[in-house]
């Protein structure tokens, strides 16, 4: 976000104090969603970790542990994500590369092997297949002998914005959302103290959206998920308290702390306004990840310095958990070294600095309070298109994000490019060249540039991993009672076709019997289809 002013006054931001801020842990929530912040309980530290298979990434998770880390985050791999076993046809090369493959319950059971479930709190990045995952995690649960109350943890279970900006969607819109909708339920019901979903704008943003755009798309699907809980029958007061959010944290200072600031005033009020909430599901409650497309393969160092800065945004706009990415994962996965680096950037910032000290210690300055003003007001703006369109099902239908993400994609684009082909211009990372073209300065991609060339990184062997995790499959399925299978099977898919029947019941008890993640998700296809964008 561009502006030319250089200096910034009193008459800059001529709002009152007492309702545009309040105070930290006090609606509207800009300074904080607790009174004491950071003083009271740092941020969870929770690095995103998922590759190959489940042994691979439990060693991870317990290294991770072991160098402080204070909650885990799963990657998984595109197959679980999109509903395939690791056997099937459309699974072929991608068994493991994007994150872990898991088919059946024993594979979550070998990925927290030696973790107490009811010691840990756990996010996993799954939506398409997100009810299928939790009822894995919950019996591995059972398994250990922790009862569902204990379990901690977030499910992104964020379907929509598949369907914008990421596209590992399985069925249509709305079975989809009732499928989002029945996991709240469930862990209402059973008194987990698991958010339910993860509203995520991140991959918004990594999609080339706008800061604006990631905050006024993000609350178009929040708001519809609000709306499907309450057809549900669930009370806004009991169950948006548990919703969380999860945002990307780039490399513009300001406005990265003015945008968390802003977002969490204005859910606030937009909580208010159309239901009546009280406080509590007022409070907007997220996790931040850096930005993972701001990373470079070229001079891939620079990335500890860009991670540090996009760490200490989040941090500044008041986030409740952080992900902080490994320097070289423009290049492959993150080695050990640059995971426990990224986890120590995290320990610097709350240990070193002093900023956990001061709650909202940006609060008060004429230009982050212009701005946090700003993006409201233009996220808001936003909004209420999407809110015309008839909220965010029809703009997706319509086309309205991914062609509003494409624009801002293609704008930024041309602003790297003008500022390779300019030579020395540019003011900045988001200047202006003297010829009235934007652009964008990335240090070692279009200025500064040297000829030391890009790092080669080996892969693992992806043929043997994936032989192994369907060999796993085949002695999974041998030794599983068949016939128990077939008949929780034939109870999904009979109550897939029930629109009001809770389905989470009927996942636990196909997954207590061992079937896949492949099974269960082709059940639900045969009866509802897979989506198709127009």
């Amino acid at each position: 976000m561009t502006d030319e002013k250089s200096i910034w006054g009193p008459a800059d931001w001529p709002s009152d104090p007492a309702s545009a801020l309040g105070r930290p842990g006090e609606f509207p929530f800009t300074r904080g969603v607790h009174p004491t912040m950071y003083r009271g309980r740092l941020w969870t530290m929770r690095q995103y970790a998922g590759f190959g298979t489940a042994e691979e990434t439990n060693r991870r998770f317990r290294d991770l542990l072991a160098a402080g880390q204070t909650g885990l985050s799963v990657a998984f791999d595109l197959p679980t994500q999109m509903g395939y076993d690791s056997d099937h046809p459309m699974a072929e090369g991608e068994v493991g590369r994007a994150g872990v493959a898991i088919d059946t319950v024993e594979d979550l059971q070998r990925l927290f092997h030696e973790i107490p479930l009811d010691r840990v709190s756990t996010s996993m990045t799954i939506n398409a297949t997100a009810a299928i995952l939790l009822a894995m995690y919950v019996v591995v649960g059972e398994e250990q002998g922790v009862s569902h109350p204990q379990l901690e943890g977030t499910l992104q279970n964020d379907i929509l914005k598949e369907y914008i900006a990421r596209g590992t969607y399985i069925y249509p819109l709305e079975p989809s959302l009732r499928l989002t909708a029945d996991v709240f339920r469930f862990t209402l019901e059973e008194g987990m103290r698991f958010n339910p979903i993860s509203i995520s704008g991140y991959h918004i943003r990594e999609a080339g959206a706008t800061a604006v755009q990631e905050v006024a798309f993000t609350f178009a699907n929040g708001l519809e998920y609000v709306r499907r809980a309450l057809a549900a029958g669930l009370d806004v007061n009991v169950f948006a308290p548990r919703l969380s959010f999860f945002f990307a944290a780039y490399t513009t200072l300001f406005e990265e702390v003015a945008k968390f600031r802003a977002a969490r005033r204005l859910w606030a009020r937009l909580m208010k306004e159309q239901f009546r909430a009280d406080e509590a599901a007022c409070r907007l409650r997220f996790h931040t990840q850096t930005g993972g497309a701001t990373l470079t393969a070229q001079q891939p160092l620079n990335n500890i310095v860009r991670v540090a800065l996009q760490a200490m945004a989040a941090v500044l706009g008041g986030t409740q958990s952080l992900h902080t990415n490994a320097y070289d994962e423009a290049l492959a996965l993150p080695t050990k070294q640059s995971a426990t680096l990224a986890l120590r950037t995290q320990q610097v910032l709350a240990h070193e600095t002093g900023l956990p000290e001061v709650v909202d210690p940006v609060g008060g300055s004429w230009y982050i309070e212009a701005l946090t003003d700003t993006i409201e007001r233009e996220a808001r703006a936003l909004l209420a298109q999407v809110e015309q369109l008839g909220g965010a099902p029809r703009a997706i239908e319509s086309g309205f994000f991914q062609e509003a993400i494409a624009r801002s994609a293609y704008a930024q684009q041309r602003a790297i490019e003008n500022s390779g082909e300019g030579g020395e211009g540019g003011e900045g990372e988001e200047g202006e060249s003297g010829g009235g073209r934007e652009e964008r300065v990335v240090i070692g991609v279009n200025e500064y540039v040297d000829d030391s060339p890009v790092p080669s990184v080996p892969a693992p062997d992806y043929s043997t991993l994936a032989a192994a995790q369907r060999a796993r499959l085949a002695e999974v399925r041998r030794r599983r009672p068949a016939e128990r299978v077939r008949t929780a099977l034939d109870a999904l898919r009979h109550a897939a076709r029930e629109p009001q029947a809770a389905l989470m019941p009927l996942l636990l008890e196909a997954v207590r019997a061992r079937a896949t993640v492949g099974e269960i998700s082709d059940v639900l296809r045969g009866v509802w289809g897979e989506y198709r964008p127009t």
